[in-house]
């Protein structure tokens, strides 16, 4: 089996389940650049008003943490103590993670910031 950390599980079930695409996260690019926030508080109240709700994360999260628990063992790809260390917590802290915290990161690099 291949050595893994949690962020590449969540990362991948992520990707795989395309629970970050546009129709599930909203125009992420988009939005940030139509906002044009002058700080991290700023693009997250945008985001959270205007795109999606902190509950729409919240539950798209949760969503990860069914497929890592429900699908992701079946398939005997990755340890089963890496797989059961991860929280319904870490993968709603991800989906958050990914959208605010990584989406304002790439823009201050675009700008410069």
């Amino acid at each position: 089996m291949p050595k893994a950390e949690k962020e590449f599980i969540l990362n991948y079930a992520m990707n795989r389940w395309q629970l970050n695409f546009k129709k599930n996260v909203g125009p992420t690019s988009d939005s940030i650049r139509l906002c044009a926030p002058n700080s991290y508080e700023e693009w997250a109240e945008y985001y959270y008003i205007i795109v999606r709700s902190r509950g729409n994360i919240d539950s798209i999260g949760e969503s990860l943490y069914q497929h890592i628990k429900n699908d992701l063992p079946g398939e005997e790809r990755f340890h089963p103590t890496l797989l059961s260390s991860i929280t319904k917590h870490d993968c709603i802290s991800y989906m958050h993670n990914v959208v605010i915290d990584r989406v304002y990161s790439g823009y201050k690099k675009e700008h410069g910031m």
